[in-house]
């Protein structure tokens, strides 16, 4: 009997009422691991009745108090995050060297969500007006939800719920169905940090569950991260209940490379940002933009070292790239990789057909290099999320810059070069949310925010760091007078300075 993943509610863990479920693969072997369950509408009811009914409490305890708990979250988790990373690579797949990486990534986020004192801070104002004083604060919102992706099952949800708790709300983390059991260790964690029970709950589902928390009218925010068109529903359909949403979405990242760039730094970076964890990050780099002649030498670079990647289970420790997280998603990849020939793309290294000794039924893919993409193929154009990496040649800098502020998306970009004054051009002229020079992954620290541009995000504010707070608060200005200049009488007019 397959093992059961169940929901976390109200401190507690709970099999729900629904008879439904879904199975979760061990992505290595191609063999179901366990099943979780799934959401029914009734399990949202519950689920937000217990994080309704801790807000209040929650939201009086001191912010001190509630760092502290932070701190002893903190602590646990670096103490057992070997323990989390084995359990991410065993149902996303990512290599375990990866799955640390991604803790360690979270673990920012709740280290920037202990300083909490000191960013609720409002702003004061005294003798705005004879006798009167005028001050902000920041409060709590209520219940908010975060659904989150298969891709990164710890980091997304610790972009989220360190800042949203410590600011005062009660969580609801929705994971993805793929790989759910990431989000239960973290939940037993924060309750052993002594965080009360409601203040943070997994709720485990599917379109159901997420279309409960976007339409129940106790839920005040929601956050996003996933493909484009489900962000646009998300966004969508949260704000047109009444809900505060950030919904990040798709990307289709370009790295240009630059007839200056140092080649070696370049492909090791590339091969980093573009088959890291099978290509199956948000801020993978999908597309290099050759500038120049630099062409022809990173294709044979990149060729010459795809032969020696190392593609295997994510616990073996020379592994490089572990598999797929489903059937269904390596034959998507794969579908991408015939597509691209079909439309006439080079495919100078197939990544297909590749089989992992003592894993012939992983979902193993390697790594896939086109030359020769054009800007209207379908492979330039759609996010794959595989490790497929594409060539797009430009005769100058200008071209490579209107082409990537052309695309759809605008999540993160990069360039390799040692032009200074390219590069300062470039991170000034180019539509990007998230710009890196030299650096393959832009990804910006805990106390900075994370966020796309265009077609990449939904909502007005930007995940974690100062936009995240923001998020999960809402300002409230204080204007005060006392007795002694009330005496004058009553006053009708629209209060102004004297």
């Amino acid at each position: 009997m397959n093992r059961i993943i169940s929901h976390y509610i109200n401190g507690q863990h709970s099999a729900g009422i629904g008879s439904r479920s879904s199975v979760v693969f061990n992505p290595a072997s191609g063999k179901v691991q366990a099943e979780v369950v799934l959401a029914e509408q009734a399990d949202v009811n519950t689920v937000v009745a217990a994080a309704k009914a801790a807000f209040p409490a929650w939201s009086d305890t001191a912010p001190l108090r509630r760092a502290r708990i932070m701190f002893k979250f903190k602590m646990l988790l670096e103490a057992r995050q070997d323990e989390l990373a084995a359990l991410i690579s065993s149902e996303h797949g990512k290599v375990h060297a990866d799955a640390l990486g991604e803790v360690a990534r979270g673990l920012e986020v709740v280290e920037f969500a202990c300083g909490i004192p000191q960013l609720l801070k409002g702003e004061y104002t005294e003798q705005v007006g004879r006798g009167i004083d005028a001050w902000t604060m920041r409060q709590s919102l209520g219940v908010v939800a975060g659904i989150t992706p298969f891709n990164f099952p710890a980091m997304v949800p610790m972009w989220m719920f360190p800042v949203a708790i410590a600011c005062g709300n009660t969580f609801i983390l929705k994971p993805s169905e793929r790989d759910p059991s990431a989000a239960l260790f973290i939940a037993e964690l924060l309750t052993e940090a002594g965080l009360p029970a409601g203040v943070f709950n997994v709720l485990q589902g599917d379109k159901l569950a997420v279309d409960g928390l976007l339409t129940h009218p106790d839920v005040q925010a929601v956050s996003f991260v996933g493909s484009t068109p489900i962000a646009q529903y998300i966004y969508e359909t949260g704000a047109r209940h009444g809900k505060r949403v950030q919904a990040l979405g798709g990307a289709k990242n370009h790295m240009v490379v630059m007839p200056d760039a140092d080649l070696d730094q370049t492909v090791d970076a590339l091969m980093g940002a573009a088959y890291g964890s099978a290509g199956e990050r948000c801020m993978a780099i999908s597309i290099a933009v050759a500038v120049g002649d630099v062409a022809d030498k990173l294709v044979a670079k990149l060729s010459e070292r795809l032969k020696t990647l190392k593609v295997g289970p994510g616990n073996d420790p020379k592994s490089e790239m572990g598999p797929l997280v489903t059937r269904a998603h390596f034959d998507k990849v794969s579908g991408y990789v015939a597509r691209g020939v079909e439309e006439g793309a080079t495919l100078v290294v197939d990544g297909r057909g590749l089989s992992v000794p003592g894993c012939e039924d992983g979902f193993f893919l390697g790594g896939c290099l086109f030359d020769h993409v054009s800007t209207d193929m379908t492979i330039y154009q759609e996010e794959i999320f595989g490790p497929v990496l594409g060539i797009v040649r430009v005769d100058s800098f200008a071209e490579a810059v209107d082409m990537i502020n052309a695309h759809a998306f605008g999540n993160g970009t990069a360039i390799f070069t040692r032009d200074g004054d390219a590069a300062r051009e470039f991170t000034h002229r180019i539509q990007v949310g998230m710009v890196g020079v030299n650096v393959p992954l832009p990804v910006p620290m805990a106390f900075h925010s994370f966020g796309g541009w265009k077609a990449s995000l939904f909502g007005d504010h930007h995940m974690h760091g100062p936009e995240g707070v923001r998020f999960y608060t809402r300002m409230k200005a204080v204007t005060t007078r006392w007795p002694t200049g009330i005496r004058a009488g009553a006053e009708f007019s629209m209060p102004t300075m004297k």
